[in-house]
């Protein structure tokens, strides 16, 4: 097999152990908020959140031409960059729910609205920022924002693996502690109110946890399995169980192996590492399916049972 030739060159295992190090911090975090992503039908809050961080490059671009934020390749600028880009994303689902509060504006309109409007903004101010930089002398952002926003798994380092087990553990500890409320509201939004939970409150803190989780995934892995991440794992296990607690399990546990047999996969047939997981994740999908009626078969006696 390639992959154990390639474990057996000690500078590609490093990378490669580093990848499922990282990996499996988003995965973890993802995994966690997929189940609320599918049972609230937030699915496209991940792609309007991961384009809207355009915007967030954009205003990174500008500060990078003031000489306030480095723009250069370096550790220091890209942790810069980020903190603007997540700053910008967080700003955008905070407006995006609020702006879905409003009964005459659906929600998906509002994503929609802020995704192409951060998009737009986003390429205006990142030309505008390598002009200014120009005519000040400056060096500006010189790392290109294709590759702040398609990020590749393969590419991590230690850094990167601190950065996303930094946000996992940051998130995950929010969610323990809103847990209750989050639980109430996810499941029964209408009867929460009744019982004076926040329902606002609690979207905004959903939405803010989502942000944080897909920059975090965007900049490890890409645009593409950033949002696969937030709705393959959580749909997956809601085909097997519609109990909570197990069906975070089985969401966790599907995205950490689809992400250990997709860099598998990548390494053997020479695909991209991103793409691999993402096919995986989706056979997973299928094969939940297939096991999902299969067990409802089984259930109401309707299809073959085998027996020992």
């Amino acid at each position: 097999m390639r992959t154990i030739e390639y474990l057996s060159i000690p500078e590609l295992a490093e990378m490669y152990f580093q990848a499922a190090l990282a990996g499996l911090a988003v995965v973890t975090l993802c995994g966690v908020l997929s189940v609320f992503v599918v049972v609230k039908r937030l699915g496209f809050v991940g792609q309007g959140v991961s384009h809207a961080a355009l915007g967030g490059v954009g205003v990174a671009a500008i500060v990078a031409a003031f000489g306030l934020i480095p723009g250069d390749g370096t550790s220091a600028a890209g942790l810069w960059q980020w903190a603007i880009v997540t700053a910008f994303c967080v700003l955008s689902a905070v407006g995006i729910a609020a702006a879905g509060d409003r009964r005459a504006l659906p929600f998906d309109t509002a994503i929609g609205m802020f995704l192409v409007g951060s998009m737009a903004l986003g390429a205006i101010l990142v030309q505008i920022g390598r002009e200014t930089a120009t005519s000040r002398g400056q060096s500006g952002m010189t790392q290109s924002w294709e590759s702040i926003l398609f990020g590749s798994i393969m590419g991590t380092g230690l850094g990167d693996v601190a950065l996303a087990w930094g946000a996992c553990i940051g998130v995950l500890l929010v969610l323990w502690g809103v847990r209750r409320p989050l639980l109430f509201w996810g499941f029964d939004s209408a009867t929460s109110r009744a019982f004076g939970v926040p329902a606002s409150g609690v979207k905004y803190a959903l939405m803010v946890l989502l942000a944080v989780a897909v920059v975090t995934a965007m900049r490890l892995t890409g645009v593409i399995l950033a949002t696969a991440l937030l709705v393959l794992p959580g749909a997956t296990a809601l085909r097997l169980t519609g109990r909570l607690w197990p069906s975070i399990g089985f969401s966790v546990g599907s995205g950490v192996l689809a992400l250990l047999a997709g860099l598998v996969l990548s390494i053997e047939t020479d695909w991209q590492a991103g793409p691999s997981v993402v096919v995986v994740q989706c056979v997973l999908f299928v094969a939940a399916c297939v096991a999902g009626w299969l067990k409802g078969r089984m259930v109401t006696g309707k299809g073959p049972i085998i027996r020992a």
